[in-house]
């Protein structure tokens, strides 16, 4: 059972990676054949969506890196629904941010952020020993799962 719930959160895992490949490439192709103007990041728009950004990805990387620690899960659905929030929370800063780099014409900090929430989208990785370190009870007495 645990190898499935590993083989699902997987899926979740990588597809967060493709979708910020499939924005980087798209946003790259669009602002470089000219399809839309860029933002100007100095702007009350452009400061605005860096805001915006920025506080999403200060909110959601330590939630989602605390989210199970936080509500200790007992059971294997619980975790996996845990763990799918928190790869998602963390893995779709990523394209968010690689978006609006591009539309504010690659402005550098934007980018910034997509690497810190890839730094901490790698910790989200779900593995079989992860789920048992986590599932794993504080009290060694204490019942598993």
């Amino acid at each position: 059972m645990e190898e499935k719930v590993v083989k699902t959160l997987n899926w979740y895992y990588y597809g967060t990676m493709v979708l910020a490949l499939i924005a980087l490439v798209v946003m790259y192709y669009m602002l470089s054949r000219g399809v839309f103007e860029p933002l100007d990041p100095q702007s009350e728009a452009g400061s605005t969506l860096q805001f915006a950004v920025i506080i999403v990805a200060l909110m959601a990387i330590p939630l989602g890196l605390y989210l199970i620690k936080w509500q200790k899960p007992q059971t294997l659905e619980k975790y996996q629904k845990l763990a799918t929030a928190r790869i998602l929370m963390i893995g779709l800063v990523m394209p968010a941010s690689i978006i609006i780099y591009y539309y504010l014409g690659a402005y550098r900090p934007m980018m910034w952020v997509a690497a810190i929430a890839a730094i901490a989208w790698y910790f989200t990785k779900p593995t079989l020993g992860k789920l048992e370190q986590e599932m794993k009870p504080k009290d060694p007495n204490a019942e598993d799962y």
